[in-house]
């Protein structure tokens, strides 16, 4: 396990909600106990001739963020939210257009996007027709069961 998974390990724990994660491996073994403000690594143990470089750091919750400013009212939307756990691409392939961008009017049954969730590439389809306000998530990004994906105006 090197420090990146680590520290991917760390934040999903804080968002998770859990108190503690153990993890052990044959020559690893992390303990990852959270508390309300920010997760702290209390052991973490690797031998030194499997990894002699890797130090262990830090690594600092992401900061909690102040009071959003008003910004424009986005009640008058409605959400297109991820049906499931996956990573979120906005065409069939790189070489592809979008499925959809911002001001494109959608249909019930329209494909907006697509979801890889263990290597299968599940097309969502919008269950709402309006018109696209925002895109919500980057490309390529891992997107969470119930995720807001887009704002749609309705037509």
């Amino acid at each position: 396990m090197d420090i990146k998974q680590i520290q991917d390990l760390i934040r999903f724990v804080s968002k998770s909600g859990v108190n503690e994660v153990s993890i052990e491996q044959k020559d690893f073994k992390i303990t990852i106990k959270t508390n309300e403000t920010q997760p702290q690594l209390i052991h973490a143990s690797i031998p030194a001739q499997t990894a002699p470089a890797l130090v262990a750091a830090p690594v600092a919750a992401e900061p909690v963020a102040p009071a959003a400013p008003v910004g424009p009212d986005t009640s008058k939307y409605l959400t297109i939210k991820s049906p499931m756990i996956g990573t979120f691409y906005r065409s069939a392939s790189p070489d592809k257009p979008l499925f959809v961008n911002v001001g494109d009017e959608i249909k019930t049954g329209s494909v907006v996007c697509i979801i890889e969730a263990m290597k299968l590439f599940n097309e969502i389809e919008s269950e709402i027709s309006g018109r696209i306000v925002k895109v919500l998530v980057d490309n390529s990004s891992p997107v969470e069961y119930d995720q807001p994906l887009f704002l749609v105006e309705p037509i």
